[in-house]
């Protein structure tokens, strides 16, 4: 009996060291790689990866900078939804970063891109519904950024776009009715 508890007590011991060290490990990166940031709707988090800049610095200076934010166009609005696709977004760049083995440039994947489309028609469905609404499978709908990839952001913007209502308070500008 004496045998069967010292093993016992190897297997707890063994097992709470190896909790430790995953929690240790998971908490060290998730403070490393500003986790906290990722629950925010700040497009800065979107760029805490230098791989981002290109689109974040493209999309301050695009035409929906002023309307619309990274989570506005790349999440669902249902709050169960929005959790579940950051989840997975979550682990497909860090798996993606860490592994160093993602596509550059950067490229949605189909998921993501059917939430960017719903998104697109969110907003401009009545102006567009003519043009997409006879579509009744995915092969034949006509994506938004088919015609309008650089919309968001994309390296053929440069025009400058209208500052955000919280950009406007830091600079002291009022924004006209």
């Amino acid at each position: 009996m004496t045998v069967f508890k010292t093993n016992i007590h190897r297997w707890i011991v063994a097992a709470a060291a190896l909790v430790g060290v995953v929690a240790g490990l998971g908490g060290y990166t998730f403070v490393y790689a500003e986790g906290f940031s990722y629950f925010s709707t700040d497009p800065k988090a979107c760029a805490n990866c230098h791989i981002m800049n290109p689109q974040y610095d493209s999309w301050q200076k695009g035409s929906h900078h002023g309307v619309a934010t990274c989570v506005d166009c790349h999440l669902p609005l249902d709050f169960v939804e929005k959790y579940m696709a950051k989840a997975s977004n979550g682990y497909h760049h860090s798996k993606g970063f860490t592994f160093q083995d993602f596509h550059e440039p950067i490229m949605i994947k189909d998921g993501n891109s059917h939430i960017l489309q719903d998104n697109c028609l969110r907003c401009h469905g009545d102006i567009v519904s003519e043009m997409v609404g006879g579509a009744t499978t995915d092969k034949d709908a006509v994506r938004c950024v088919k015609c309008h990839s650089d919309v968001g952001h994309g390296e053929t913007l440069g025009l400058g776009g209208p500052l955000r209502q919280e950009e406007l308070k830091t600079t002291g500008i009022r924004k006209e009715p």
